[in-house]
């Protein structure tokens, strides 16, 4: 799926890989990576990309998911949150690693049937859903 138009493009990079630094062009955001210790490493006092990934899937998600409350008139209370886990492994066919993908959203005081109905919404929406489409099996929840 190509894009029509780019309105924003984020810039940041990383030296030293999964045990180095990284940080946006702008310097808003600069951090030390660390390995997990499921990945083998130290479980060092950094972040690392799986991490940053669900931060960034989550608040992606989460306006993706007002975009359609919006046009359907219906007010999400200000404590909707979205969870993302975000899992590496060994792909299947062994030809490297893979990610695995789980969102949960929750909004209190919205109907269940009606949230789960916005949040398959807001997948279709999602620039990150749409990134990872066919290629992530992404497990949706709602609390």
């Amino acid at each position: 799926m190509s894009v029509k138009e780019v309105l924003y493009t984020g810039h940041g990079h990383a030296t030293g890989g999964r045990t180095g630094k990284g940080a946006t062009d702008d310097k808003k955001l600069e951090l030390t990576l660390s390995v997990p210790k499921g990945l083998g490493g130290d479980d060092g006092p950094g972040t690392n990309p799986e991490q940053l990934f669900s931060i960034g899937y989550s608040a992606c998600f989460l306006g993706a998911l007002k975009v359609v409350a919006g046009k359907e008139k219906i007010k999400l209370p200000e404590d909707t949150q979205v969870s993302a886990a975000i899992g590496v492994g060994p792909r299947e066919d062994g030809g490297g690693f893979g990610i695995t993908a789980s969102l949960t959203v929750s909004a209190p005081g919205v109907e269940k049937a009606k949230l789960e109905d916005l949040v398959q919404k807001a997948h279709i929406v999602c620039p990150y859903s749409n990134a990872i489409y066919k290629s992530v099996d992404v497990k949706l929840t709602v609390a």
